[in-house]
């Protein structure tokens, strides 16, 4: 197992996934690779994206991390936890709506964590729920590791969505 990051600009959190399906299912977890249980259909937000719009995005889309994404490639990552550490407490943004506009118009970018923790989509199961546990993350982007491009992440939810036993 061989992780890699890919760097970037700043901030924090690490973690993204989206409602899945259950392919893998009646393999083992030893011959599980993060290919065949991946989401594909990645949502994700640019660095530009404001904080505001990034929000929007995972409430909407009941999702908990997004990727960040410059040009195809992962640049870093947010999570519905570093985000609502923007926000303010609503008696805040009550008396200084300017100053809560203000937060919430920054750009990701000031927020992500650059330092993504990621996988290779030839990466066994193993290995990402592996890293998962160690970083404390809830989902690992997977990365084409010759292109750079986001090619899918692996949330704990597809994890044991894999793993469930069928009935």
């Amino acid at each position: 197992m061989r992780p890699f990051f890919v760097g970037c600009s700043a901030g924090r959190g690490a973690g993204a996934e989206i409602a899945g399906r259950s392919r893998g299912r009646g393999r083992t977890l030893a011959t599980m690779d993060v290919d065949s249980i991946m989401t594909r259909d990645v949502i994700s937000t640019s660095p530009n994206e404001s904080i505001r719009d990034a929000l929007v995005k995972i409430e909407d889309q009941e999702i908990r991390h997004l990727p960040v994404v410059d040009d195809g490639r992962l640049v870093g990552m947010i999570s519905d936890r570093d985000l609502r550490e923007q926000r303010l407490p609503l008696m805040e943004e009550l008396d200084d709506p300017d100053y809560a506009d203000n937060l919430l118009s920054a750009p990701i970018s000031s927020v992500m964590s650059g330092d993504v923790l990621s996988v290779d989509t030839g990466e066994s199961l193993r290995a990402a729920i592996d890293l998962m546990i160690e970083y404390k993350v809830g989902a690992v982007p997977v990365v084409d590791r010759d292109t750079g491009r986001l090619a899918g992440i692996v949330s704990y939810i597809d994890v044991l969505r894999a793993l469930r036993p069928v009935d």
